[in-house]
């Protein structure tokens, strides 16, 4: 079922990715302020995007949950979560090392920017303890994914939040105009977010697929211990009398 698609997914991954590096080192310039070292603006950006917009899935999946108790929306809730979470490591540490590069700093308490998303980050970081803290899995499951549904509809309004701050030194890239950017910037950009996208997606594929072929595993090592017993237990008590 989560195999679908999993070849193709894979090539454009490949290709959008090394295309992405390409046009960073190849054709999109270099900055004018911050030279060379802007370049992980082409990392950095996308990742924190992707990662964002995988918390929400999470809580659209748990939402989906709820609604109609498949188990699969539940491990798509969870894995979406549980890769948004490694990509939200990738963006605080490549944005760690942009900052140093140009602030001086490996962290600046005043960038609302950084700070919101270390606040998301942190708060997704309770999902995986409070999940596997509960033994019961009807119980885990629900539990989780009305946690990803309440910290997934913070993800949205925290963002409102930092766009309407005054004080915001990362670039607006988002905007109708395209931001500050150049049309060779702009386009690298893009190609970058897509690959990163994509990556996202194959990866949560993988994950899915994975877990499916583990869960089935255990699925048939039970039903063939149950038959073992099933087998054995006649013998065992068509015995018992000529022991007597």
């Amino acid at each position: 079922m989560f195999s679908r698609g999993l070849k193709p997914l894979s090539i454009a991954s490949v290709v959008l990715v090394v295309g992405a590096f390409a046009l960073v080192f190849f054709y999109a310039p270099n900055d004018a302020d911050q030279g060379f070292i802007q370049k992980i603006f082409y990392l950095h950006v996308p990742l924190a995007i992707v990662a964002l917009c995988g918390f929400v899935a999470g809580g659209v999946w748990g939402i989906r949950y709820l609604r109609d108790g498949d188990r699969a929306h539940d491990l798509r809730s969870y894995v979406a979560i549980h890769l948004a979470l490694i990509f939200g490591v990738a963006t605080l540490v490549t944005g760690s090392i942009w900052a140093k590069a140009s602030w001086g700093h490996w962290w600046l308490w005043d960038e609302p920017t950084l700070v919101s998303f270390l606040i998301v980050f942190l708060l997704y970081a309770c999902y995986t303890p409070l999940r596997f803290s509960i033994e019961d899995p009807e119980k885990q499951a629900r539990t989780a994914s009305v946690f990803a549904i309440t910290a997934g509809a913070f993800v949205p309004l925290n963002f409102l939040a930092v766009r309407m701050a005054e004080s915001l030194a990362h670039p607006r890239v988002l905007s109708e105009t395209g931001g500050s950017m150049p049309g060779d910037m702009r386009l690298t950009f893009i190609v970058a977010l897509a690959g990163i996208a994509v990556l996202f997606v194959t990866l949560c594929k993988y994950e899915l697929t994975s877990k499916q072929a583990s869960m089935q595993l255990r699925a048939l090592k039970r039903r063939l211990a149950d038959d073992e017993d099933a087998a054995w237990t006649p013998t065992r008590r068509s015995a018992a009398p000529q022991q007597l």
